[in-house]
This record gives structure tokens, sequence and C-alpha cells, in this order.
């Protein structure tokens, strides 16, 4: 998918995020670039970084959808984080570190789920073994009859030929069988108040190794034993040294980074008063955006080639409170614009996945069928809009508050509706919405 170009990436964004033209158009050739990156000689693509991007708007406007959407694009491993969880060495809280080593996570459950589908038929075929022998347990005879061709082994054959059958057909999922579930369990009262983000890949790797692995028997239906095998025989088929490696490499040279509230890391010039750790965050971001080598339970991580895309509002504050250091290793600025009336408008109908189109579908599954008048979407971005301008502006946001308490009669009583057909129009709008918008300190509260 990285072999997209820019105005196919560009496209794709399109059936999800309105507007932001500007945003979708950076983020684009940085994905485009990591192809041509891989199309340089050895040596000279070692030198090419990736253009790390601070995406500037209010809250609402599209940031964090656009960097979410780009990693399902691509198939990239994503992690969002946020810059405020953090803390400076030597205060209570989680070490910038730590971002490497989630990603690197994400990306062993990413690969691992891919590696899952390469054996899925052996697989299958070993569970489906497994489940007759657990039907069909061996007699004393059977083990000490070794002749396939006697008697005894025939009828066994065809025993077993009519169960595989049945349970092919479904018939036998509610038969409780025995099934082997190997549990790890950890010394009772053993380093209970340390994370495991905050123990060194060293101490991890020894915990794991110091738990013993135990097996239990458990009476369970067919139908979830099914389940419980083929995770069992996925895990025995998957080379785990494969998938160690292929996820590292896909983090080295595929992962993106989200830091959304940046902006809560900078300390404005004209501030005053204690200002705890937040310099010391950024000073401990530099190195791991520029490009360090972070130890994980899985082994080194370089981050020379992670994409990392920071965002933040910037309402008290601007970019040049950031540490110069920081700013310059998000060269790629790029600031979102507000959205207007006629972007709500389009939020509601456009996008794949509009909110319209979504409580059509919900309420779909009670039998109950819902008419978005042309009329009524326009009301609901004029009542959107104009309480962002009236109150709090939180962007696209606003559109599901509206849509939730326009729609919370007809979803309370939506089970004795079956078979109804429901328009809503602009009148039904206003009356279940313009007495919270008039008032204005009741919105602050409702909407």
């Amino acid at each position: 998918m990285e072999e997209m170009t820019p105005k196919q990436i560009v496209q794709a964004l399109d059936k999800y995020i309105i507007g932001q033209t500007a945003a979708k158009r950076a983020a684009a050739v940085a994905i485009r670039n990591r192809w041509r990156r891989r199309q340089l000689p050895d040596q000279l693509r070692n030198e090419v970084s990736p253009a790390n991007m601070l995406l500037i708007g209010p809250t609402g406007v599209g940031k964090t959808e656009i960097a979410r959407r780009l990693a399902s694009l691509v198939n990239a491993p994503f992690l969002k984080v946020e810059a405020t969880k953090y803390t400076e060495v030597g205060y209570h809280g989680r070490d910038v570190d730590s971002i490497v080593r989630d990603l690197v996570e994400l990306a062993i459950h990413m690969v691992r789920d891919e590696q899952r589908e390469v054996v899925r038929i052996e697989a299958e075929r070993r569970t489906e073994e497994a489940l007759l022998d657990s039907l069909i347990p061996p007699t004393e005879h059977d083990r000490s009859d070794d002749d396939p061709n006697s008697e005894t082994a025939q009828r066994r054959h065809r025993n077993r030929e009519k169960f595989r059958v049945q349970l092919r057909a479904g018939e036998l999922d509610d038969r409780s069988v025995e099934v082997a579930i190997s549990v790890k369990s950890a010394p009772v009262g053993f380093m209970t108040t340390i994370g495991g983000d905050q123990m060194d890949a060293e101490t991890q790797g020894f915990l794991e190794r110091l738990m013993p692995s135990q097996s239990k028997s458990r009476s369970v239906a067919v139908h979830e034993a099914r389940r419980i095998l083929y995770d069992q025989e996925c895990d025995r088929l998957i080379d785990k040294e494969k998938v160690t490696e292929l996820a590292i490499r896909r983090v080295e040279h595929a992962g993106i980074v989200f830091i959304d509230e940046l902006d809560k890391l900078a300390t404005p010039s004209r501030a005053a008063g204690p200002d705890v750790s937040r310099q010391g965050v950024q000073r401990d971001l530099l190195p791991i955006i520029e490009g360090s080598t972070v130890g994980t339970r899985y082994g080194p991580v370089k981050t020379d080639h992670v994409l990392f895309i920071a965002a933040g509002a910037f309402h008290d504050c601007k970019p040049s409170d950031l540490m110069p250091e920081l700013q310059g290793r998000l060269p790629i600025r790029v600031e979102l614009e507000d959205l207007t009336r006629d972007d709500f408008l389009r939020i509601l109908t456009e996008p794949e996945n509009a909110l319209t189109k979504q409580q059509v579908a919900l309420l779909g599954t009670e039998g109950v069928k819902i008419e978005f008048l042309p009329d009524a979407v326009t009301e609901l971005a004029d009542m959107a809009f104009r309480l962002n301008q009236s109150t709090d502006n939180i962007g696209a946001r606003r559109l599901i508050t509206v849509i939730e308490r326009l729609m919370e009669e007809i979803s309370f009583d939506a089970p004795d509706l079956k078979g109804e057909t429901i328009r809503i129009d602009a009148a039904y709008v206003r009356k279940r919405l313009s007495g919270i918008c008039e008032d204005t300190d009741l919105s602050r509260y409702i909407l």
C-alpha cells in the first residue's frame, strides 16, 4: 500500500476526512517518501530521514484522524500517545522510551496475526484432529494394535470419519470435551507495584523465565475448544523469532507515532511559577525523534526512520515556545483550518462512516428505518456551527453530541418501534434542540 501515489493517498483520506487538504498532502508526501527511500542505494538510503510533522489546529478538526487513517492505509504499526502522560526522569510517570516499546508490542501482534493467516490451513487441520482425539479417545486395545489394516483399526477409522462429518457440520458443537490449557503463574506479591513498561528488557525476560508454566485441564464445549486448540496450534506453527525479526524491521522502517497534546509541554514565555518536567519531557523526546536505539524485551530498536507526527491546539502558547531543538526535529508544520458550516454539512453526509449513516445502521438492527431529510441535515450543521461559535469550539466532535441528543428519544423507544419508518426533518431537529441551543448557559452543560 505504500506504493500508492500521493494523489491516491489523498483520495483515500477524502473518504473519511473532510477538508484539511494541506495536512493530507503533507502526510501523503511523507508516506510516499518512504517508498522512494527504499528505491535508493543502501548507502544513500540510510542518510534519508523521515519528514516529521507538527500539525497545528484546534480540537476536533481531524489531526488524529489523519494520522490514524494514514497508518491503516499503509498497514503500518501506529501508536497514539498523549504527551502529558510522560514525565521527566526522576518524577512519577512513564518514560518516553515506553513509546518505542509499546510500538514494538503493536507490531508483534500485527505480524503474529499475519502469520496466523499463513499457517491457518495447517492449524485448522491439526485442530480438527485434536478435537477428534478428544471426542474419540483411544482404548488400550487400540494402542496395542499397530496394524492399520486390522478390523479394529478399520472400524475405528470409519467411526472417526463419521465424527469428522458431524464435527464439520456443527452437530457436535455443544458436546463437552477436555482440553489442556497452559498458564503462567506469577510469584504471589512479587514486584506487583512495578509496571512492565518500567522494567528493562533483561528484567522482563528474567521474570518470564522465572514464572512456571502450568497445564490445566478444562471441560468446555466443542465450539469453545476449537478456538482454544486453534490458538495453541497457531502458536506452535508460527516461528516466534521470525515474528520478532519482521516486527522490529517494520517498526524501524514503517512505524508511525502520533504525539498528541504536544502544546501542553510548551512553556509560554509569559508563564510564571513552577514548571515541573515540561522541559524535561521535551529533552527526553529529542533523541527518540531524532533517532536513537531503545532497548526492548525483543532486542534493540532504532528510531532513525520512524515517522513522528505531533499535534497540538496551541491556544495558550505557540510552537516557538517549544525548545528550539524539538522544533528542529519536527520540520514540517501544517496548520489545520477551523471547520465551517459547509464542512459540517459534508461531514454529516459524505464520508463512508458519516454520523447519519451510523444512526441509520444502528437503529436498523432494531427494525426501525430512519430517514434524514436534507433540511434536517442542514439544520443539524447550522446548530453545530452556531454552538461552536457561542460556546467552546470543539470542532466536529460537536456533531456527535448534537446527533446523540437528537436521537436520544428514538433510540430509547426503538425496541417498541420495530417495522416503523421515521423521517427526521428540520422541524423535528428544532423541536428537540432549539430550546437548548437558545439557552447558552444550559448548552454548555448539555451540548
